[in-house]
């Protein structure tokens, strides 16, 4: 026997803006090694050594920078509607959670916080932040969307 599976009557996945990959991010981070290093060198040769620790400090710090901005490049939300149930999947840094609401419990709430907006899943005692990734102007828009698309509203 066949079991039909149903499509989502919903299904959005929501990803970070992310304009340069990781490895053209680590040509910039050599680009700029180099330039600091060589910097740095015509300092030393003209006898101001103490410069190259801070200039390897500079760049150690640019690193990590870099690192922590590009643990969170993967970084998504995946929301669906189908049947009986909202999941939401999010991703922050390599960890995935799943979160199911039951679409008759559930309730959007937008607050503002000065111009910023944030969404809110409320369900039976429990909020769900989502729409981390996108602006205010989007937030309002998946919103309204996510109102049209649950059922009995």
């Amino acid at each position: 026997m066949h079991t039909a599976v149903s499509e989502p009557a919903f299904d959005l996945t929501i990803k970070r803006n992310c304009s340069i990959s990781p490895r053209d991010l680590l040509c910039v981070l050599a680009f700029l090694a180099c330039v600091t290093f060589g910097i740095a060198a015509g300092f030393a040769q003209a006898g101001a050594w103490p410069v190259l620790p801070f200039a390897g400090l500079e760049i150690l710090a640019l690193a990590g920078a870099f690192y922590l901005n590009g643990r969170h490049a993967a970084d998504y939300e995946r929301i669906a509607i189908s049947g009986e149930k909202l999941v939401v999947e999010a991703s922050d840094a390599g960890r995935v959670a799943c979160h199911e609401f039951d679409p008759r419990w559930l309730r959007i709430a937008e607050r503002r916080l000065g111009r910023d907006l944030r969404l809110l899943l409320c369900s039976r005692g429990s909020e769900l932040e989502i729409g981390r990734h996108l602006d205010a102007e989007r937030r309002a828009s998946l919103a309204r969307r996510l109102r049209r698309s649950l059922p009995n509203r």
